[in-house]
């Protein structure tokens, strides 16, 4: 029943800005920490930001510190990923992931590392010249 869906992907050119959505819809996002990551083919998945569930706290992995920036509109049950200064090594699948949020708000500062449960399908993003 819980559903996450990314948008706003595409092709670029070194150096420029994507904005990339997350839809979430069978559940209420208000009560969820939500992750975004990436995947290069033949390479690991990458943790790129994540969020708390009230927006409070935000994380960045350091390869995307300065460029990017994670948000979240509870009342659209919303999440954004604002890409800026776009590199060819960000190209990648970008996903975005939802997991409960935790008792304690305050262990939502390690959400970098949290098991997320719920997952998106994916968007792409091409960086190229």
């Amino acid at each position: 029943q819980l559903q996450l869906v990314e948008s706003g992907g595409g092709l670029v050119q070194p150096g420029g800005s994507l904005r990339l959505s997350c839809a979430a819809s069978g559940f209420t996002l208000d009560y969820y920490t939500i992750g975004w990551f990436r995947q290069a083919p033949g390479k690991e998945r990458e943790r790129v930001s994540c969020i708390s569930s009230s927006g409070g706290i935000t994380k960045y992995a350091d390869s995307v510190k300065g460029r990017f920036t994670i948000s979240r509109d509870n009342a659209k049950n919303m999440v954004y990923l604002q890409m800026n200064s776009l590199k060819p090594e960000d190209t990648a699948v970008y996903y975005c992931a939802a997991v409960q949020r935790p008792r304690l708000t305050v262990l939502q500062a390690m959400c970098m590392t949290f098991e997320y449960d719920n997952w998106g399908q994916g968007t792409q993003v091409t960086v190229s010249s």
